[in-house]
Order: C-alpha cells, then sequence, then structure tokens
C-alpha cells in the first residue's frame, strides 16, 4: 500500500493527461480515411438519440419550381384530324335551324364530324369542323391534313347550322363548310341532287373565292376577288387546292356558272367510291 501512496502525486497526474491525449486522437477524423474531402464519404451529424447518421445530400436533379412566366405553347404540327358520330347537341342544333329537314336525303346516321387544325390568314392555328358524309370523310380528313402541312389559310370552318341554316351568312362570314340542306329560297339544286344536302360538296374561303348567282347577276359574297389571279386562299386551277382535291376524286366548279370556292364528288350527287372510284 506504501509504494501505491507514492504514485498519488505527480505520478497519477501523468497518466491522467496520458489517457485523455489517447481519447483525443482516436476521436479525429483525418482527410486520408473515410470522412475527410479526400474520403469520398459524407459525413456525419448526431441525431436526437445520440448515434450517427448520414447528413442528407443535395438531390441529383433539382426540384422543379414554378416559372415566373410560362412557356408559350408550341403551335401544333399536325392537323389531328377526328371522324367522329354527330353528337346529340349538334343534331338537335341542325334540326331546329332547319339544316336538316325530313325531306333531306341523308340523315343523321349518314353524316360525319370531321375536326381537324387549320392554319388562319394571320398564321395562328384554331380548330375547325366540317359536316360531310360518312363515305367522303377520309378524303376530307387527308385533303385539309395536306392543305394544313402546306399552310393553306382558311378563315374559319363551322357547320352552318352555326349560321342558323343561313348559307347566305356563312357565305358573308367567309366560312369554310360542307353539308347544308338549304333551305327552299338558297337551294341551287334539287335537294335529292345536291352534293351540299347529300354532304359531298365543300365551299373554301368564299370570300376570297367567290360564285356568280345568276338569280341576282353578281358575285357572292362579293366581286373583289372575281378575277383569278394567285393569292392567298385563293383557288386557282392548277395550284394547291386543285391538286389536292382532284387527287382525291373531286371537281372544281362542277356547275355552268363561275363557283370558285366550290368541290364536289359529281353532280347528281351518289355514293363516293374514292379517287379513280
Amino acid at each position: 500500500m506504501s509504494s501505491f501512496a507514492n504514485l498519488r502525486g505527480p505520478s497519477l497526474l501523468l497518466v491522467g493527461v496520458l489517457l485523455i491525449a489517447g481519447c483525443g486522437t482516436g476521436g479525429e477524423t483525418r482527410d486520408d480515411q473515410a470522412g475527410g474531402p479526400g474520403g469520398g464519404r459524407a459525413t456525419s451529424e448526431p441525431s436526437a438519440a445520440g448515434e450517427q447518421r448520414p447528413s442528407p445530400q443535395p438531390s441529383e436533379q433539382p426540384s422543379e419550381q414554378p416559372s415566373e412566366q410560362p412557356s408559350p405553347e408550341p403551335a401544333p404540327q399536325r392537323a389531328h384530324p377526328v371522324v367522329s358520330r354527330l353528337g346529340s347537341a349538334q343534331w338537335k342544333q341542325m334540326v331546329s335551324t332547319g339544316t336538316w329537314r325530313p325531306e333531306c336525303p341523308v340523315d343523321r346516321n349518314d353524316l360525319r364530324r370531321v375536326e381537324l387544325n387549320h392554319y388562319t390568314f394571320s398564321g395562328d392555328v384554331r380548330r375547325g369542323a366540317l359536316v360531310v358524309n360518312r363515305d367522303v370523310a377520309s378524303s376530307a380528313s387527308r385533303i385539309f391534313t395536306k392543305l394544313y402541312e402546306k399552310r393553306f389559310p382558311i378563315r374559319r370552318m363551322r357547320p352552318v347550322e352555326v349560321y342558323d341554316g343561313d348559307s347566305h351568312a356563312s357565305l358573308r362570314d367567309d366560312n369554310t363548310s360542307a353539308y347544308n340542306c338549304r333551305r327552299p329560297s338558297q337551294i341551287n339544286a334539287p335537294v335529292t341532287e345536291s352534293p351540299h344536302a347529300n354532304g359531298r360538296a365543300i365551299d373554301i374561303n368564299p370570300r376570297e373565292n367567290p360564285w356568280l348567282d345568276l338569280r341576282c347577276d353578281c358575285w357572292f359574297p362579293g366581286r373583289a376577288n372575281r378575277e383569278r389571279e394567285p393569292g392567298p386562299g385563293k383557288i386557282v386551277q392548277g395550284g394547291l387546292v386543285w391538286r389536292t382535291f382532284r387527287a382525291e376524286g373531286w371537281i372544281w366548279q362542277n356547275i355552268d356558272v363561275p363557283d370558285y370556292m366550290h368541290f364536289d364528288t359529281g353532280y347528281p350527287s351518289g355514293p363516293y367510291d374514292g379517287p379513280g372510284g
């Protein structure tokens, strides 16, 4: 016991210093080991319970932040034609406006709605719709897809019932349209034989492509474009629209007077068998 007592002074102090120094050296993390900048391993932080856990690392992909200004949507790159049966609301409007009547040669089951994109005269893209006979729906889709791809401008494309079935109102609005079992005062041919009343005729850009109405000996909807000179939205023999319809077997101005807006598949109107049919 006397020998331990002699160590209580300076010797014990030295032992304590060595123990403290040893603990400090063992707890360091060095750069040449795992935890430093050269080690490539995540540093750790103490948890609430005292155990060690990895520090959260930054995500490889930053989270999306709402942009201050939304990016403008690009113009559709295709016409995206969609052919469908006539909906109840549209059919009700066609009947109520007289666009269809019981004496008309075709009924709801014979008709189809063709929706697709078209370019306007300002270069914008707009969604339009035509009502046509079901046997020309695919042909009309191909034709207007081609015109879209070539950026041929169309003012507007709406079914005639939007104009209360008034063909003259549709023409004055420079509206491209197809089916219309016209009112008796606007009929150009017997209803049963009429290409429009059978859904196998299309009038394109009436303002740019007027027709000569012999009942008034006047150009309708106006005389400004009565001369056939190439221009935006115009139809001329040998031009884009003429070639595109002709390739599908359609006929331009199938009437005895100038009718530059008009294409149909034959008069009197009968079943369409496709190009060359």
